[in-house]
Order: C-alpha cells, then sequence, then structure tokens
C-alpha cells in the first residue's frame, strides 16, 4: 500500500484513472470511501489521487493538534510522493478548506479547484447552525453504529436516508469496518472549526466551481454564495433540495458538472 511521510506521520493514499491529476479530498470524519459514486465516472477522465487524511482511515492517527494548514501540507505530501505536479483539486466539506488553503500555500501546485458544501471561515461565513451542532454532539454520545446513523442523516437532505436505506447501511459499514477514534474526530472538528481565509480569497486566481446543495444543514448555502462573490474566478452551481452530501445524493449530475468544468472550463450557473 502506498503511503506518504510528513513530520513522522504515515498518510495512505491511492492512485487510480487515466489523464489529468485529480486531488480528491475528503470530509471531517470520512475515508477516502467517500468517493464511491464518484471514482468510476471520474478515473475515466482523470488520473485520480485519493489520500486519507490525517486521523481517518488508513492513516495514521496522531493525538495532537491539527489545522487546515496541517492537512493542506499533508496532501502536498502525498502529491510529492505520487509524483504529482500541478493538479486540479476536488475537496468537500473539510476537504474544501484544506483545498484552498492548499490552493494558497502553494498555488503553483494547483490547476482548477472544485469546491463542495464548504465555506472560507470568517465572520461572514455562516456557521453550523446550532441545532445541527447540538444534534451532532448528541448523536456522537450514542453507541457505536446507532451514533454514525444519527450524525450521517444530519448531513443528507431530509427523508434521503429513509428512501435510500441501503445505501445508508453500506456506507455505515465502511464507517465500522474503518473506525475513526473520537479523539480525531474532535482534532479534525477543532482544524475545521478555526479555519478562516475570508481576508485572503482575492489571492486565489485559480478557476473554481463551487457546489452546493440548497437543503445543507451542516454548512448552509449561503457560504458557496460567500466564495462565489469573493473568489476572483468563481462560479457556483446549487443543487435544489440536495444536503451536504450533494456529491452523494445527486452523484450522476454532480459527476457530469465536475467532469465538463475540469475538462472544458463549463459554463455553470453564477
Amino acid at each position: 500500500m502506498p503511503y506518504a511521510r510528513r513530520d513522522g506521520v504515515q498518510l495512505y493514499y491511492e492512485v487510480e484513472g487515466q489523464g489529468p491529476p485529480l486531488l480528491l479530498l475528503e470530509g471531517l470524519g470520512y475515508g477516502l470511501w467517500m468517493w464511491y459514486r464518484q471514482r468510476p465516472a471520474l478515473r475515466a477522465h482523470f488520473t485520480l489521487v485519493l489520500p486519507d487524511h490525517r486521523g481517518v482511515g488508513r492513516s495514521d492517527k496522531p493525538d495532537e493538534p491539527y489545522t487546515i494548514g496541517i492537512l493542506a501540507e499533508d496532501a502536498l505530501a502525498v502529491l510529492d510522493a505520487a509524483g504529482v505536479g500541478r493538479t486540479h483539486v476536488l475537496g468537500v466539506s473539510m476537504g474544501g478548506m484544506v483545498a484552498l488553503d492548499l490552493a494558497l500555500r502553494h498555488p503553483e501546485r494547483v490547476d482548477r479547484l472544485v469546491l463542495v458544501s464548504t465555506t472560507p471561515g470568517g465572520p461572514q461565513a455562516e456557521p453550523m447552525p446550532q441545532a445541527t451542532l447540538d444534534a451532532l454532539l448528541a448523536a456522537r454520545a450514542l453507541p457505536g453504529r446507532e451514533g454514525l446513523r444519527a450524525a450521517m442523516a444530519l448531513a443528507f437532505a431530509p427523508g434521503y436516508p429513509e428512501a435510500h436505506p441501503e445505501e445508508v447501511e453500506r456506507i455505515l459499514d465502511w464507517r465500522v469496518e474503518q473506525p475513526q477514534p473520537a479523539y480525531a474526530w474532535a482534532r479534525q472538528f477543532q482544524a475545521a472549526a478555526s479555519f478562516d481565509v475570508s481576508g485572503r480569497l482575492h489571492e486565489v486566481t485559480h478557476p473554481t466551481l463551487v457546489v452546493a446543495g440548497s437543503a445543507d444543514r451542516v454548512l448552509p448555502a449561503s457560504n458557496s454564495a460567500l466564495l462565489g462573490r469573493r473568489l476572483r474566478n468563481g462560479r457556483v452551481h446549487v443543487f435544489e433540495g440536495a444536503g451536504h452530501l450533494v456529491f452523494i445524493e445527486r452523484a450522476d449530475e454532480f459527476n457530469a458538472l465536475v467532469v465538463g468544468f475540469l475538462t472544458a472550463g463549463g459554463s455553470e450557473d453564477a
């Protein structure tokens, strides 16, 4: 299994597909298995680089402070280990924060950006609603699979888990097979909660597609609108009725949107 190593931490990653490189950065608490609806569609067009962030999956899980900057440097170490120079970057939620930070820290290594269900942080961003935070913390206190199921329900649009029970159970299987220690979840959560590049968005000149679900209960779609306004070369596409996990709920449309944007520049709704 391939690993990159940085500051004594082993970072697991996989590479597959053909074409220009595309780095996929997962959300808080999710391993690279979360791309199960994207991998078949995207690897036909791109060489996918799929790392597990520190704290999750097959990567090391040190019990020490994490920051988005640390995760961005981890991602760079993975690119170096995989022999990838300049790459497109697709990040979801916390992964979108890492993608933004990577573009700011190492702009020469990033081609185009796709930012999904994410936020720049800062005083003008809309934080996770208190009701969601309370429900999420309550779910974390429940045992095993029951707690994971309750927490994950918040990331889907209302009604989606009930309409797709087999898919939800499949995802829960992956989460149980690769459990994340509570301390590692908290370390990732703290990194995301302290993220703020709102004052530097004008420095990001890469063509950027911002994607949101209008029913996102984790990071409201207003954050995507904020990114669209502040980024110099950004455009926004909102999937009506979709939740935080829009890339799963509306996978076929999402994949086509991403391929179009990354291969031909696309022309999305502003």
